[in-house]
């Protein structure tokens, strides 16, 4: 690493800033999206997607029990639905089912995603939705997919519990996190998929409760992902910057403000937000 890259700590990144509470009182928050002025979330047990501005209410209800939120290039809501599906919603209302099945298979509860500049979506698609993260189960794995122009292409079927999932500023790189070990996995991104698939972190080398979940990266690369102990900052070479402790066990983040230097936190029965020096890329 280089000199300045040496001197890199949490100061360096989010300054003296502290997590602050925004909102409480849901069941159990996930999958937070900034959407042009706005913050949406999921509350996976109550089946709704809920808006924050000033004040937080019901943005969609029923929500197939949604889970991770992403907006496409267009600026349409895409959703990772526990209920077996990951949904489109139009801007007229409707909505539109974009990847429900694999070779003839329902898909286990997609779990979160992140969209590439180019359009295509990568998602995730661990139990976590299905009673007892068996029942009803038709895939033998648990995948790792891209869906472009339509295609449904499953990358990875060889982590346990795939779970948040990131690219790098250049979009070279895809980070991808397994609660089952607590760690990252890097992959090269290729036209064909992903290869060199390697661990970059093992967050389990911290102590504390939460699980290796969502995640983002800021404009310098640094990965932020939620695990043991609270958020995990990661620099580029998978050295970790520190952690930054959390009031709840957190779930999933998102970069927001016009500025995106907020990262939003979903934790358990609240959100809430920090202020950090470096910013978000919005991938």
């Amino acid at each position: 690493m280089n000199g300045s890259q040496n001197k890199l700590n949490l100061t360096t990144i989010i300054g003296e800033n502290k997590v602050e509470k925004i909102e409480d009182g849901f069941q159990f928050t996930e999958g937070p999206v900034w959407v042009d002025g706005y913050l949406l979330f999921s509350d996976i047990p109550a089946d709704t997607v809920y808006k924050h501005q000033e004040t937080t209410e019901v943005y969609l209800k029923p929500s197939g029990h949604s889970n991770g939120l992403a907006l496409d290039k267009q600026g349409r809501l895409l959703i990772c639905e526990h209920d077996r599906r990951l949904t489109r919603h139009e801007k007229d209302g409707s909505k539109t089912v974009l990847a429900e099945s694999y070779e003839g298979k329902r898909l286990n509860s997609p779990n979160d995603l992140a969209v590439k500049t180019n359009g295509a979506i990568y998602f995730t698609d661990p139990p976590y939705g299905l009673p007892n993260r068996s029942e009803g189960k038709e895939l033998d794995f648990s995948g790792v997919y891209r869906l472009k122009d339509g295609t449904l292409t499953l990358l990875d079927d060889g982590i346990p519990l795939p779970n948040g999932l990131a690219f790098s500023p250049d979009e070279k790189t895809l980070y991808v996190a397994d609660t089952s070990s607590a760690k990252v996995y890097a992959y090269d991104v290729t036209p064909s998929g992903l290869e060199n698939k390697r661990v970059f972190s093992n967050l389990g080398e911290v102590d504390g409760p939460g699980g290796a979940d969502g995640m983002k990266v800021d404009v310098d690369g640094n990965l932020f992902c939620t695990g043991p102990g609270g958020i995990h900052v990661i620099d580029s070479e998978g050295t970790r910057i520190g952690v930054i402790e959390c009031p709840e066990v957190p779930a999933n983040i998102a970069w927001g403000d016009d500025d995106y230097k907020t990262l939003y936190i979903t934790a358990r029965t609240s959100v809430y937000s920090l202020k950090v020096l470096s910013g978000g890329t919005g991938l």
